[in-house]
């Protein structure tokens, strides 16, 4: 159990005054009206305020002190990590020229009478690159002469023959329709479309123009996938933003994002940005092709463009002052806290040479008296240099160089910012906040994830005797949760579990990551708690260091145990009866969630704690407006299939589970 904090002085307001009085009895017995209205009796409340708080203040110095212990082990609180998503510019009219989003670009969200805008910034530079197109090549019946015309270079193979592609440019001119694919079409017939140039992240706009030849395909759902060339990644898949055609089956605008990636290649001799159309496997229960669908004609223009924004506000360059020459030397930033997951800021000092920089260390306890190192307290905002301490001998020991006297410092590539605020739903970024000509709108077609708040005092002093027990060295689940942690600030939740019972498992922990994800009313996407690749590389690197050696450690996401809950309630006489069932929808997705906010204690779902039918009747019970709850049914759900299990009055969760609320249904009915 924790130690106990000493009270020094247990006195209260009502104890002194009642301590002063008794002392007037005893000295001045002449003094007999002690009621409140006597003006005797004011001071002395007024001097009992006083000494109330004095007593206060000394009562906060064992919590001082215990700080100040914290300092000296080098405990520094977690700053915010700013949310990241992709953001789409479109463009007023099709790209004719190139054109350039600088990074920095600052869009927002919409601003309310209750909330003020939230500002995400671009990282990169978007280059939007007009394109036409250039060539078109269909597959071509293995018995056909067009066959010899076929794809020379052999990358855009895939699951079809490139010796079986032609190229149609010419019937394209001369307005003569064609089949896209083979008469029969099979699974791989591709449509290779060549534009002028490539067009990394830019969104394309292909106008087709097309006859309904292709029958028995779900428009909603055709079996077609669009990819472009990445080089050495080969195809990647574009995401599909409109398709007009229903799988080219009508004349309409079809809009690809295409990936960051793409690049030229060269196919029959053509050097061109190619994307193509390929015929998939149809999903369960949906047709296939039948018969092709014809072209007639078909034009492609750029129209826009993605790059990831944060929320954050990014600081190029600030000068923080002039070196004193002296070991130990801090510089406060302008602004605090340093957002963690921006990026590693850059230190330099001035010198005859130039401009020297500086590299940034945890601690200086590795550092030399030449090492040009220093230390970034990014919840305070501070820059710490090397200090100088006195060793038993009388000798004096630099950790870290000292930057000469005189020398200007500076720091670049830091930002401010973040939280858990900027976890905005898809389209929330819809206001463009920096001046961008030919820019008609923004928007987020995915949700903001990654941020986090920064560490409290209270959190940082419950892991104080953690640090002091781990020293980056993992050995038990609450230690390999405490490094990931660190690693990757980023992360809304993290459990470490065994890896299991098998012997083949033994020796071996599974850390279950849970990333920050937006929240649109409580509820959450469910793709959107994968954890992202650059945070699992962060954590493996790190825990990989800390790990006893033979100790295989896994990464993943936890096994989510899907919940359906259906409820009947009645409603308090003259209630807005939707209003009450979406605050009842509200309140099951908040509580049946695995993000912070969410759980019996807002701090997320606890791994592994069964779902009960009572438990729910409570919370429900608490929302406003509701009179009675008649009835709750839970059923278990697969949150990828949508499938329904059974009923049950307890839903048990493994040790590595958490619930994801899938589809609740309320009915509010009148009292």
């Amino acid at each position: 159990m924790p130690l106990p904090v000493p009270n020094l002085d247990d006195r209260r307001f009502q104890d002194l005054v009642d301590e002063a009085k008794r002392l007037v009895m005893q000295r001045c017995p002449e003094w007999t009206d002690h009621n409140v209205s006597d003006p005797g009796v004011t001071l002395i409340e007024t001097f009992a305020h006083m000494t109330d708080q004095l007593l206060f203040r000394l009562n906060q110095v064992p919590d001082r002190l215990y700080l100040t212990f914290l300092n000296l082990i080098g405990l520094r609180m977690l700053p915010p990590t700013p949310a990241r998503a992709p953001v789409t510019f479109w463009l007023s009219s099709p790209a004719r020229v190139p054109l350039t989003v600088a990074a920095g670009t600052r869009v927002g969200t919409l601003r309310t009478a209750t909330a003020e805008s939230i500002v995400f910034c671009t990282r990169e530079d978007l280059d939007l690159v007009p394109c036409s197109l250039a060539t078109i090549r269909t597959p071509v019946e293995p018995e056909s002469d067009d066959a010899r015309d076929g794809d020379s270079a052999g990358f855009a193979a895939g699951n079809a023959d490139p010796a079986e592609t032609a190229d149609r440019s010419r019937l394209l001119a001369d307005g003569r329709p064609f089949p896209v694919f083979r008469q029969r079409p099979r699974i791989g017939d591709t449509l290779l479309v060549g534009l002028s140039a490539p067009v990394p992240g830019c969104a394309v706009r292909l106008g087709f123009r097309g006859r309904a030849e292709g029958v028995g395909v779900n428009p909603e759902h055709p079996p077609l996938t669009w990819e472009a060339w990445t080089g050495d990644d080969g195809w990647t898949q574009c995401e599909v933003g409109l398709d007009e055609t229903g799988g080219l089956n009508t004349s309409g605008a079809i809009v690809l994002h295409v990936p960051a990636g793409h690049r030229a290649g060269i196919v029959g001799g053509d050097r061109a940005g190619w994307i193509r159309a390929r015929v998939v496997e149809p999903e369960e229960g949906q047709p296939p092709y039948t018969h092709s669908p014809i072209v007639d004609g078909l034009t492609a223009a750029t129209i826009g463009g993605t790059v990831e924004a944060v929320h954050a506000e990014a600081v190029a360059l600030e000068t923080l002052g002039q070196a004193e020459g002296v070991p130990g030397q801090q510089f406060p930033l302008g602004h605090s806290p340093v957002l963690a997951g921006y990026g590693p800021p850059v230190v330099e000092t001035s010198s005859t040479e130039g401009w020297q920089e500086w590299t940034e260390v945890e601690h200086f306890a590795d550092s030399g008296p030449d090492d040009r190192h220093f230390v970034l307290d990014a919840v305070s905002g501070l820059v710490l240099f090397g200090p100088a301490v006195r060793e038993p001998d009388g000798t004096l020991r630099r950790y870290g160089a000292t930057p000469d006297k005189g020398a200007e410092v500076r720091i670049r590539g830091y930002a401010t910012g973040g939280g858990a605020r900027g976890n905005v739903p898809t389209g929330a970024i819809r206001r463009l906040m920096s001046s961008v000509p030919s820019i008609a709108a923004v928007e987020n077609r995915r949700p903001a994830h990654g941020g986090v708040d920064g560490e409290t005092l209270e959190e940082a002093k419950s892991r104080g005797p953690l640090l002091v027990r781990t020293r980056s060295r993992a050995v038990t689940a609450e230690d390999y949760e405490i490094l990931a942690r660190e690693a990757a600030p980023e992360i809304a939740r993290v459990r470490c579990v065994p890896a299991g019972r098998d012997a083949g498992e033994a020796g071996g922990v599974r850390v279950l990551i849970v990333p920050a994800a937006a929240m649109e009313d409580g509820r959450i996407a469910f793709e959107n708690l994968v954890p992202p690749e650059q945070t699992l590389r962060r954590v493996a690197a790190r825990l990989d260091r800390a790990r006893v050696v033979g100790t295989r450690v896994a990464l993943e996401p936890p096994l989510y145990r899907g919940v359906t809950v259906v409820a009947r309630l009645v409603a308090r006489p003259r209630v807005n009866i939707e209003r009450v069932r979406e605050d009842a929808l509200d309140a099951l997705y908040r509580y049946l969630g695995p993000l912070p906010g969410g759980g019996p204690e807002g701090t997320g779902w606890p791994f592994g704690r069964p779902v009960q039918t009572g438990e729910v009747f409570g919370r429900l019970q608490q929302v406003q407006g509701v009179e009675l709850v008649e009835d709750v049914r839970l059923f278990t759900a697969d949150p990828v299939t949508g499938a329904r299990g059974k009923e049950a009055a307890r839903i048990d969760l493994d040790v590595n589970s958490l619930v994801f609320s899938y589809e609740h249904q309320v009915r509010v009915e009148a009292h």
